[in-house]
């Protein structure tokens, strides 16, 4: 056991380091001995874990689903509020998230044609469009809306707003620009009641994680509920 979780630990380092290392030089500028120096690890280390370039490339790109917070949905939250606090936490993450933010850089770059770029875009939008299709089923989206369609259009747009922000501000902004988009598109998603209710305010995206984040420790901290009795047994 004590093996395993040492070479999940490397194997987390590497990816850390590429994500830094790709992040400041891009796909095709980046180096295995830069990204082997900033890890402090072996050549053997990392071919272990990752055959080429590529592969090392693609699981940073993979990591911006997989390391993900997988559900921002709190108690007594709407889901078009899980909806908002997607983008908003995706935001405040990207400000702290190096594996994050290399992951990005790798998805947005488009001075390299030799990667397959697209999974994080068809991810977000499956994940985008399966919490607008339970929004609607519990009557919190407007008649008109189409669930894939909408998807499509906020991840979209997003990406657009993030490469912006970051072209003009190192992404400094990017909050106000996602808040922004997500005052201009929630009307036309939320029916009214849902919508007057539902938290864009600055700094919800760190209030949002940081609540998932208590919840889920309160949650390990308390452990499984105990199974129930059966009935009529004795």
């Amino acid at each position: 056991m004590a093996k395993q979780d040492r070479a999940i630990r490397t194997r987390r380092t590497i990816l850390e380091a590429a994500a830094a290392v790709f992040d400041e030089r891009g796909y095709d500028a980046a180096t295995i001995t830069e990204i082997l120096a900033r890890a402090e690890v072996t050549k053997g280390a990392l071919y272990f874990h990752f055959a080429s370039k590529e592969e090392l490339a693609l699981a940073v790109i993979d990591a911006q689903l997989t390391d993900a917070p997988q559900d921002f949905e709190l108690p007594m939250t709407s889901k078009m509020q899980q909806l908002v606090d997607m983008g908003l936490v995706f935001a405040h993450r990207l400000r702290t998230d190096p594996l994050l933010r290399g992951s990005v850089r790798l998805t947005l770059d488009q001075g390299s044609t030799a990667l397959n770029r697209s999974g994080p875009f068809h991810g977000w939008t499956q994940v985008h469009a399966r919490v607008l299709t339970l929004g609607k089923e519990r009557g919190e989206v407007l008649p008109h809306v189409v669930p894939s369609d909408t998807a499509e259009l906020i991840v979209g747009a997003y990406a657009g707003i993030n490469t912006m922000s970051q072209v003009v501000t190192g992404r400094a902004d990017l909050e106000r620009r996602a808040i922004s988009l997500y005052e201009h598109v929630m009307p036309s998603v939320a029916v009214p009641s849902v919508l007057a209710r539902l938290d864009m305010a600055p700094g919800r995206g760190a209030r949002a994680l940081a609540e998932a984040e208590q919840l889920r420790e309160a949650q390990e901290t308390a452990g499984p509920s105990p199974t129930p009795a059966p009935v009529g047994v004795g």
